[in-house]
């Protein structure tokens, strides 16, 4: 059975049923007890402002936010994934669940209530460099045929 066939779809009314640990990947450096919560700069896209806080229950997918966060900038800076917990309700993450893939295999959420941080993690691995810069060229190429759209 595929993932498509299998997902119950996390609404803000039906998501008590997921189970965490779940995480935050990013550029900031937070605190434990620091609150994410919407309104501020996208990691994604210069100049936009983010209603929803983004978060996920697969590590590998907090190490895409990490990296994606800080490699636009060529700095060689270092993500940071935190381990948080949602202070409310929250939703499948309409940019990825059965648009770019079918069901939520990447077990991403968003939510527009706070999100605390618990925990960060330290020793996690990221990307082979040509994978990351291929995932870059990938965007890249989208934004250039104006498709780079977030559902925010």
């Amino acid at each position: 059975m595929d993932e498509s066939s299998t997902h119950d779809p996390v609404t803000y009314g039906h998501c008590a049923h997921v189970r965490g640990p779940f995480f935050h990947g990013t550029k900031a450096v937070l605190e434990v007890g620091d609150q994410l919560v919407p309104g501020y700069g996208s990691n994604f896209q210069e100049g936009r402002v983010a209603n929803n806080v983004y978060f996920t229950a697969l590590l590998d997918t907090a190490v895409w936010g990490a990296e994606l966060a800080t490699a636009p900038a060529g700095s060689g800076e270092r993500g940071r994934i935190y381990v948080v917990e949602p202070l409310g309700g929250f939703e499948d993450d309409p940019n990825v669940t059965d648009k770019r893939f079918p069901g939520n295999p990447t077990r991403s959420f968003r939510t527009r209530s706070p999100l605390r941080v618990v925990e960060e993690v330290h020793d996690w691995e990221g990307h082979a460099p040509e994978v990351l810069t291929a995932m870059l060229d990938g965007l890249a190429r989208l934004r250039e045929e104006g498709r780079d759209v977030i559902e925010d």
